[in-house]
């Protein structure tokens, strides 16, 4: 059983295509400091995966108990491999590989060491398209905007200027994926409003 840890934004699902096929995606709902925009978008969160055809299941983490309640999931679906999306946050691997070596599962991190701004031109030149449902007052401008191929060099101008990271690693932006090469389809939405919760900015999404 091949399971990816998913959450409707771009790293991913990208990781997913490079790791293709993927029996079982799993989205898992933290109770974070920071609001999360794909938790406050779960529904179009849920949409854009099920649109690839992945099968996905969704889990409420207890405060305090994640890594136990992530550890029983996945071992009770018998994942042997986990697919994830990290990129560079040293803290986040490590995680995810105890997590992994106490299911007994292998962990395959397909994104892992790129730099962040070639792994940002390598998505977006694979055909992805995304909204950004999230984003750091910094880039207030671009929230509840769709980000291509077409526009991304002007984008990445903007990022480089305010000297954040491009890839959004850290939180900077947040984004759906409205297509790719996975989809069958691409999603439709309606942003029918824009929010500043706990200074940081979220668009929500039907």
């Amino acid at each position: 059983m091949r399971v990816a840890m998913l959450s409707g934004g771009k790293d991913s699902l990208y990781a997913v295509l490079k790791a293709w096929p993927i029996d079982l995606g799993i989205i898992l709902i933290y109770d974070f400091p920071r609001p999360n925009p794909h938790i406050l978008n779960m529904g179009k969160s849920i949409e854009t995966l099920t649109a690839t055809g992945i099968p996905v299941i969704t889990l409420k983490l207890s405060k305090g108990r994640e890594r136990n309640e992530t550890i029983r999931l996945l071992s009770m679906l018998g994942a042997d491999e986990i697919v994830a999306g990290d990129v560079y946050i040293e803290d986040h691997l490590k995680y995810m590989e105890s997590i992994a070596k106490e299911v007994g599962a292998k962990l395959k991190e397909p994104l892992w060491g790129k730099d962040p701004e070639e792994l940002t031109y390598e998505i977006f030149s694979n055909g992805f398209e995304v909204l950004i449902i999230g984003t750091d007052k910094k880039l207030k401008d671009w929230l509840g905007k769709e980000l291509s191929i077409d526009n991304l060099e002007l984008f990445l101008s903007n990022v480089k200027r305010l000297r954040l990271d491009p890839l959004g690693e850290n939180g900077e932006y947040h984004t759906l994926v409205i297509n790719s090469p996975l989809h069958r389809q691409r999603i439709g939405y309606d942003v029918v409003r824009l929010e500043s919760l706990n200074d940081y900015l979220v668009a929500r999404v039907l």
